[in-house]
C-alpha cells in the first residue's frame, strides 16, 4: 500500500463493524457463539428438510389414503341404494376403514369457514378431495382438535359427513422428531459449556498472574489447559524469571556504585573537614552534599520502585501514610487538608508508594501554601488528589515534567537545586502498580496531581 493512501471500507466491511459491535467481547461467550451458530444451523436445515421432505410426504400420503376411503364409501352408497338408513355403510366404514360416516337428509353444505394461517393438513386434503371425489365439499381442520370433519355432497338433497381422526391423514408424531432435536441439542450445548469453561479458566488465570506481575504482586501460577495455553504459560514464566534476574542484576549493580561514590564522597567530606574553613571550603561542602543528593535521587530513578526493588505489596493503611505525609508538610509551615472516603487499607509496596506520597506533597509544597490531599477508595480503584494553590504547570508542558532530568524555567519540577526526578519517580512507582498520575488545573487554583491506581 503507497504511504499516504486513504483506507476505503467496502460496504462489507461496515456491516461487519456494525454486527461486531452486537458481539460480546469476552472470548467465553464468542466461544459459546462459534459452537451454538453451526448447531442452530445444521438443526434448522435438518428441521426444514424434515418438514418439507419427510413431513409433507406422508401428510399427503396419508390425506390421499382418506380421501381414497372416502371416495369407495360414496361408490358404495350410490351403488346399493336399497341401504336407505346407510347402517351397512356406517358398519363398514366404522369396522373396516376406521371412519364415522352419516348420511344427512335434506341439507346442504355449511358455509366455507376461515382457513387456518399455516396447515398442512387443510392444504393437502383439500387438493386430493379436488382431485379424487370432484364433487362439492365442506371440511373442518381446525374445529375439533383430534377429528377431521369432511362432507361432501352427494346429490341435491344429501350430503355424507365423514369423521376421521387426525392420526389418520396427518403425521402427527412430528413432536417426537422435534424434541429429540431440542434434547440433544441441549446436551451438546451443556457438553460445550463444561468444556469451555475449563478451556478458559486456564487463559483467566494467566491473565491474573500476568495482571499480578504487573503490580508488583507476590503470583503463584502453574500452567494448565490445552497445549498452546500452557505454552503461554511457560513463557510468562520465562518471562517473569528473566525480569527478576534483571533487576536482581542492576540492584547488584546499584549497590556497588552507590558503595563506590558514597566512599569517595565520604573521603571530600573528610578532607573538607581538615581544611581551613574559609568561604571557598563552605562552597565545597554545599557542593559535596548536592552531589550526595543527587547521587540519591539518581540511583532511587534507576532502581525503580523507590529503590525497593525485591519490595512485595501487602495490605497497607493508607490512613496512616496520608497523616505521616501531612505531618510532614505541616512542619515545613504548610495548611495541608486531609480527607479520605472509601475503605483505607489498599494493597501497595508501602516504602515505595510513600515515596510516590511524598514526592507529590513536596512537590506541592515547594510552590504553594496550601495543600488539600483526598483519597477515594469506595471501588476497586484508589483515586487520590493533591491539590495545591501554587502557579501551576501549562497544559502543554504537564507530560514533559514527567520525563527524566527534565527543568522547566517556570516548572514545578526545579526541586530547588534537585535533578527534576521527582514526578517521574513518582509516576514510575504508579504504573509499578498498575495505575498512572495526571496533572490538570487544581480547585485551588494551582496543580492537580491525580495519582489512579488498582488497590
Amino acid at each position: 500500500m503507497k504511504i499516504g493512501a486513504t483506507l476505503r471500507y467496502t460496504p462489507l466491511d461496515h456491516a461487519a463493524r456494525w454486527f461486531g459491535r452486537f458481539l460480546p467481547k469476552g472470548l467465553y461467550a464468542r466461544a459459546l457463539i462459534i459452537i451454538i451458530a453451526p448447531v442452530i444451523l445444521l438443526q434448522s436445515v435438518v428441521a426444514y428438510v424434515f418438514m418439507e421432505r419427510h413431513y409433507q410426504l406422508v401428510t399427503r400420503r396419508l390425506s390421499s389414503a382418506v380421501t381414497a376411503d372416502i371416495a369407495a364409501l360414496i361408490d358404495i352408497y350410490e351403488s346399493y341404494p336399497q341401504d336407505k338408513d346407510a347402517s351397512t355403510l356406517a358398519r363398514i366404514a366404522s369396522e373396516r376403514l376406521q371412519l364415522d360416516v352419516d348420511i344427512l337428509r335434506n341439507t346442504d353444505l355449511p358455509p366455507p369457514g376461515p382457513k387456518p394461517f399455516f396447515d398442512i393438513l387443510d392444504e393437502t386434503l383439500t387438493d386430493e378431495l379436488r382431485r379424487q371425489i370432484d364433487r362439492p365439499y365442506w371440511i373442518d381442520t381446525v374445529g375439533r382438535s383430534s377429528y377431521v370433519e369432511v362432507r361432501i355432497k352427494l346429490d341435491r338433497n344429501n350430503v355424507m359427513r365423514v369423521l376421521a381422526r387426525r392420526s389418520q391423514a396427518y403425521a402427527s408424531n412430528s413432536h417426537i422428531f422435534l424434541v429429540w432435536m431440542g434434547g440433544s441439542s441441549f446436551v451438546l450445548l451443556g457438553i460445550a459449556i463444561l468444556f469451555l469453561r475449563n478451556q478458559i479458566r486456564p487463559i483467566l488465570r494467566l491473565a491474573e498472574a500476568a495482571e499480578s506481575l504487573g503490580k508488583g504482586r507476590e503470583i503463584d501460577f502453574r500452567p494448565r489447559g490445552a497445549r498452546e495455553v500452557r505454552q503461554a504459560g511457560h513463557a510468562f514464566l520465562e518471562m517473569k524469571r528473566r525480569i527478576e534476574r534483571n533487576i536482581e542484576q542492576r540492584t547488584t549493580m546499584l549497590n556497588g556504585v552507590s558503595h563506590d561514590l558514597r566512599t569517595i564522597l565520604t573521603r571530600f567530606k573528610l578532607s573538607l573537614v581538615f581544611l581551613d574553613q574559609t568561604p571557598e571550603v563552605e562552597d565545597l561542602k554545599r557542593d559535596v552534599d548536592e552531589m550526595s543528593r543527587m547521587l540519591e535521587g539518581y540511583l532511587a530513578f534507576a532502581r525503580g520502585e523507590s529503590g525497593d526493588a525485591g519490595e512485595q505489596a501487602i495490605p497497607t493503611d493508607l490512613r496512616q501514610l496520608l497523616e505521616e505525609v501531612q505531618s510532614d508538610a505541616e512542619r515545613q509551615g504548610h495548611v495541608t487538608e486531609l480527607d479520605i472516603v472509601g475503605d483505607p487499607i489498599i494493597i501497595v509496596r508501602p516504602d515505595a508508594f510513600r515515596r510516590l506520597l511524598f514526592n507529590l506533597v513536596g512537590n506541592a509544597a515547594r510552590h504553594g501554601d496550601r495543600i488539600e490531599i483526598t483519597a477515594n477508595h469506595e471501588t476497586r480503584w484508589l483515586i487520590l488528589h493533591v491539590d495545591d494553590d501554587g502557579p501551576g504547570i501549562p497544559a502543554d508542558k504537564r507530560e514533559e515534567v514527567f520525563k527524566p532530568f527534565v527543568r522547566l524555567d517556570e516548572a514545578r519540577n526545579q526541586d530547588e537545586g534537585g535533578s527534576g526526578l521527582g514526578l517521574a519517580i513518582a509516576r514510575d512507582v504508579a504504573r509499578s502498580h498498575g495505575g498512572d498520575i495526571v496533572l490538570g488545573e487544581s480547585p485551588l487554583g494551582g496543580l492537580r496531581a491525580t495519582v489512579r491506581l488498582p488497590a
